[in-house]
């Protein structure tokens, strides 16, 4: 019996072939043989077919294993979920560890090699196969590994991208949308690098995000990898272009802001999931916009190009959401990704929702926020993934950060605070959220009623990233200090608000915060 091609190239490729290659991957196709028409760049790469991910699981029979596993994961105990959800990734990463697919892996990045240079980076990221759907979208629920190297660690990625099929967010997902486990696949993408780690990356929505105002194109960016970008954990640049003044030959950026982009994420060596790292960016390069005018409206093209050539094929408009990223070292903007976009394209046109809090009070932190809405709640603080068995419908949650696999939990919150929305508002430091509070309501208690966006909070932050970065034990860098609040949110100059130091506190010397409890100090934003 002749063995089964599991690889398809990108030039083999476009939008009808979702179910063999997934949605991503199948987008991909579609965009790199638009390049050639459009003057769009897109690098290179390989999809590993769907059926590579079931000829595996079918030969080591798995099937009737991984449904008994998970015919109530996701409807029930969160402990439940993630115990079902590990067991089924485990049984999918030894099942597509098969000595055909490791050889059609080294082939097809041995290929990749010869075109761009051996040992060539790239990255390896999941594509489900009922993917990019109008109204769905598997964003952010499958694994991704970028800056992989070599043919052993190429095959290690995909197979745990395989295995991200059944990560607790996916599962629940699929529940609550009505798709069946076992009829959606998962297929596995791998392209070349763009060195944007010494360059710029972003997005851009061919909507207004805010309102779904479809006249607009509304592109983002930031220093370095665009992972931070799409996690959220950078405040970026913003600039948008008026479509029909743009087709008529009026070329012009219609609005630009400047985001503070105090950190890039750029490559490491390692293995897998260690080969990227945050570093600081340097002020005056935060500073600058991140793309030039001439930049930002051949982005612009490119994304009026790309959302014409998708609602062609739709046959209806299809407003899209695509990544970009441009090169540090041949200067060149690619698209690295594009899908129609399924959130804001869904909204009633001509409706606005808007919402007005009637108790107002002193805003004393503000931040960007996602949506229009007004919650309140209890605040829970999760530490980690440990602490969200314990989370109730109805509360605040507050974190560094979030991660996909809390979908499950963040569907229950009233609210959710995290670092990207207060760092992105206040000045220059890192801030951080101190427990347990005391009465004179300077801290965030946890437990404690409050209301989202008009919140009291007092911080405590550091000079330096390092510190934030290992949780700012070091309390000879650490500080607290009354900070001051305006119309425009937190004040942390450091002429003004670098004046206590930790010491100075558990001592009782601060005026503020002398008659408050012994504070444990732990690291949220």
């Amino acid at each position: 019996m002749p063995q089964q091609n599991y690889i398809r190239w990108f030039r083999d490729l476009g939008a009808k072939d979702v179910p063999l290659v997934g949605g991503k991957t199948a987008s991909l196709g579609e965009l790199y043989s638009m390049s050639s028409l459009e003057g769009i760049n897109v690098p290179n790469g390989f999809g590993v077919t769907a059926e590579a991910y079931r000829a595996a699981l079918t030969s080591a029979d798995a099937w009737d294993e991984l449904r008994l596993l998970l015919k109530d994961a996701g409807k029930g105990k969160l402990k439940h979920l993630a115990k079902a959800a590990a067991t089924a990734r485990q049984i999918v990463y030894r099942a597509t560890d098969t000595k055909e697919l490791r050889e059609q892996i080294a082939s097809a990045y041995a290929a990749l090699e010869r075109e761009y240079g051996k040992n060539t980076s790239v990255a390896v990221r999941s594509s489900a196969t009922a993917e990019d759907l109008p109204n769905a979208s598997f964003a952010g629920q499958h694994e991704s590994f970028i800056n992989i190297r070599g043919a052993d660690n190429v095959f290690e990625a995909c197979r745990r991208c395989f295995a991200s099929i059944f990560t607790d967010r996916a599962i629940v997902y699929r529940n609550e949308n009505g798709f069946d486990h076992f009829k959606v696949a998962l297929s596995v993408v791998v392209m070349k690098m763009v060195r944007s780690d010494i360059g710029t990356s972003g997005v851009i929505f061919t909507l207004d995000t805010e309102t779904g105002f479809r006249d607009v194109v509304f592109i983002t960016g930031v220093y370095g990898l665009g992972e931070n970008i799409v996690q959220g954990r950078v405040d970026p640049d913003e600039f948008y272009v008026h479509k029909p003044t743009f087709l008529a030959g009026h070329r012009a950026v219609l609005r630009r802001s400047l985001g503070p982009k105090k950190t890039m994420m750029t490559f490491a060596p390692g293995k897998r999931g260690a080969t990227v790292k945050t570093v600081n960016v340097a002020k005056s390069k935060a500073e600058r916009f991140c793309l030039s005018d001439a930049d930002v409206l051949s982005l612009a093209g490119s994304a009026i190009a790309i959302e014409t050539h998708y609602s062609a094929i739709q046959g209806r408009p299809t407003p899209m959401d695509i990544e970009w990223a441009k090169d540090g070292t041949d200067g060149k903007l690619y698209i690295v990704q594009a899908r129609p976009e399924t959130v804001a394209s869904q909204r009633k046109a001509g409706v606005i929702h808007s919402y007005t809090l009637k108790n107002k009070s002193t805003v004393l932190v503000s931040g960007h926020a996602i949506g229009e809405k007004i919650a309140s709640g209890p605040v829970h603080i999760v530490r980690s993934k440990k602490d969200l068995a314990a989370f109730k419908a109805g509360e605040i949650l507050v974190a560094d950060t979030t991660t996909p696999d809390w979908g499950p939990v963040m569907k229950k919150a009233a609210g959710i605070v995290t670092a990207a929305m207060i760092k992105g508002a206040g000045g220059d430091k890192v801030v951080f959220i101190g427990e347990p509070m005391g009465d004179a309501g300077q801290f965030w208690a946890e437990g404690r009623k409050m209301t989202l966006p008009h919140s009291k909070i007092a911080v405590r932050y550091s000079d330096q990233f390092e510190d934030y970065e290992k949780g700012c034990t070091d309390t000879r860098n650490c500080y607290w200090a009354t900070v001051a609040f305006g119309p425009r949110g937190i004040s942390l100059a450091p002429d003004t608000a670098i004046d206590v130091t930790f010491a100075d506190y558990a001592a009782g010397r601060d005026p503020v915060l002398a008659n408050l409890p012994s504070v444990r100090a732990r690291q949220v934003y």
